[in-house]
């Protein structure tokens, strides 16, 4: 943080922050009042199920705990959520069953 001016940092934050509410505006302020068409509403549907993902796959594939290597524990307990969330269509059950599995596995394998 040395390097960088603290005025190109207060830039960086007001220039994000002003992108931050110019997406929501367009979406929100412009056409807020009017009904989305079908296709769209469709599509919106599927946002959370791609951002959960998204945050977790990351942290399953390179964990910061292990130094950004595979590693069994984190696999199997990822594989165990996608089986249980498949079979039962709960998310708390494929939640439970991946914090589970996690903790086993790193009990049993350290």
């Amino acid at each position: 943080m040395k390097d960088i001016a603290a005025l190109d940092v207060w830039i960086t934050i007001a220039c994000l922050g002003l992108g931050s509410f110019g997406l929501r505006f367009v979406f929100l302020g412009l056409i807020g009042d009017r009904p989305l068409p079908a296709w769209v509403l469709r599509h919106l549907r599927y946002t959370a199920v791609a951002v959960l993902p998204g945050l977790v796959a990351p942290m399953v594939v390179w964990p910061p705990a292990t130094g950004g290597a595979l590693d069994a524990p984190r696999m199997t307990a990822a594989c165990a959520t996608i089986l249980v969330g498949l079979a039962t269509r709960n998310v708390v059950a494929a939640i439970l069953a991946g914090a589970a599995t996690l903790y086993g596995m790193l009990y049993l394998l350290g």
